[in-house]
């Protein structure tokens, strides 16, 4: 058998007649349990309610010095949740105005109370209080799992200006709130061409169900994600979008990380197979041409042995470089900072660079920045890189910058020039083997580059516009 708690009710009163007479009232409610208790003093009164000690309150206008609107406002100032009703001795509309925008559940009039009446307010104060309180616990919930979310959540308006964002929307994007909520989700779309299609889709379904799309941040770097929006109603009937970005950046890398290394896998066993075909011949090739030599002392015949000799070894040194390019490269690791890597690397190309007048800058950050490396491997894939912008950078006015910054996790080296640039469509298959946009480039530089970085467990990035240049970014992690 359940039992009912009895309902507690607080009348604060600097009159006890009236106080006595309030709780006849209340006593005389049908089914009713009430437990009534009397306080005439302000202070006593605000600390009760601050306390949370009754489960209603009838407050009364006079209180002496302070009034009862001056209770009600303190009370919900200290996030008072339980119904307060205000009680006045003669009727007043603008007290009563006053008292409903203050917070009052309810405005009576002394000299109209009767059993009746006062059932009925506690009746509807009990019930519209429940619900308030179950309404608020619903948002508290929500509203942590707003602002708890790994994703990016937003409120936003019908042309997707943001309305209200959680704090990691700031973070993803790189804008301060302020910044955001005077944004539209239109305005950051890398691919403008995304705008109509979301705008169409919100139109006719309401919704836009994970389309992966690239937004800008302010940093205008670019980032992969997965938008999911929905065109919702609120109890005015505003029409409004909510919205869940997740960041798949990291993903996307990984994954281009892992199609990078199966092309350079399949490379390498298509080169072996060709290698070891062509290596059969080409050894039997060799043995007849020294067999030879030493039959033919002069003529033609010996001129023709040393072009066939010269173009063997050709032959040799091209299959020997295919198989370093495609195969997993063979290191030496040791603890070497990424700044003595990297002079050695300048030293190397300082001719290219002269000859080409190239404004070189350089960037280290003051401390060493040490790596397990090996350092003729890093030298190789780096000056693949710093030329490959030389020859992108036009005479004069190419400005190559080589910088070093570290982070948490990793230091960074930053390869930047003010070249051509590279297309969208070459800079998918940039370290592809075999792949160039050289005339006579073989489409093994960068694809062996990637293979040094990786055996290096590093990681590298590349972000480029046509007419402007291109910036390598290759991690490392830190020892």
């Amino acid at each position: 058998m359940n039992i009912v708690a009895p309902t507690r009710v607080l009348i604060v009163d600097d009159d006890e007649d009236d106080f006595f007479l309030t709780s006849e009232y209340i006593k005389n409610i049908k089914g009713g349990a009430f437990v009534i208790d009397w306080c005439y003093r302000y202070r006593d009164a605000l600390k009760s309610i601050n306390d949370r000690e009754y489960d209603i309150y009838f407050i009364d206008y006079r209180l002496g010095a302070k009034t009862g609107l001056d209770l009600l406002k303190e009370a919900l100032k200290n996030n008072c949740e339980e119904p307060m009703i205000l009680l006045t001795g003669k009727g007043n509309q603008l007290i009563d105005v006053e008292a409903m925008q203050a917070g009052a559940i309810d405005y009576l009039v002394k000299s109209e109370l009767n059993t009746e009446k006062l059932e009925r307010c506690i009746r509807y104060a009990l019930e519209r209080t429940t619900s308030v309180k179950r309404i608020k616990a619903n948002e508290r919930k929500f509203r942590s799992i707003f602002e708890r979310s790994k994703d990016a959540i937003f409120i936003a308006d019908e042309e997707l200006v943001f309305r209200d964002i959680n704090h990691i929307t700031c973070e993803l994007l790189g804008y301060e709130r302020d910044e955001l909520l005077n944004l539209s989700l239109y305005e950051l779309l890398f691919n403008t061409e995304d705008r109509p299609v979301l705008a169409k889709q919100l139109m006719v379904n309401g919704e836009v169900d994970d389309k992966e799309i690239e937004l800008l941040t302010k940093q205008q770097e670019k980032i992969s994600c997965i938008l999911s929006l929905s065109t919702e109603t609120n109890v005015t009937g505003e029409k409004y979008t909510q919205g869940i970005i997740h960041d798949i950046t990291n993903l996307k890398k990984a994954e281009k990380i892992t199609l990078q290394a199966e092309k350079l896998r399949a490379a390498g066993r298509l080169v072996s197979t060709l290698a070891h075909e062509v290596r059969n011949p080409l050894n039997n090739i060799n043995l007849a041409v020294e067999q030879l030599h030493g039959e033919i002392n002069g003529g033609d015949a010996k001129l023709f042995l040393d072009i066939v000799n010269r173009n063997s070894k050709r032959i040799g040194g091209l299959i020997s470089e295919l198989l370093s390019s495609s195969g997993p490269a063979e290191m030496v690791l040791q603890k070497k900072s990424l700044q003595s890597i990297l002079d050695e690397t300048l030293a190397i190309a300082s001719d290219r660079i002269t000859l080409k007048k190239i404004n070189l800058s350089v960037y280290y950050t003051e401390e060493l920045s040490y790596v397990m490396a090996d350092a003729e491997k890093l030298k190789i894939a780096f000056l693949n890189i710093i030329i490959n912008a030389i020859e992108a950078m036009p005479e004069d006015i190419g400005h190559l910058r080589v910088n070093i910054i570290t982070d948490n996790a990793y230091h960074k080296v930053m390869i930047m020039d003010n070249g051509c640039g590279i297309n969208e469509e070459n800079l998918q298959r940039l370290f592809e083997p075999y792949f160039t946009s050289k005339r006579n480039g073989l489409g093994l530089g960068l694809a062996a580059t990637l293979n040094i970085i990786q055996s290096h467990k590093g990681l590298i990035d590349v972000k480029s516009r046509v007419g402007e240049g291109t910036v390598f970014t290759i991690s490392f992690e830190k020892v």
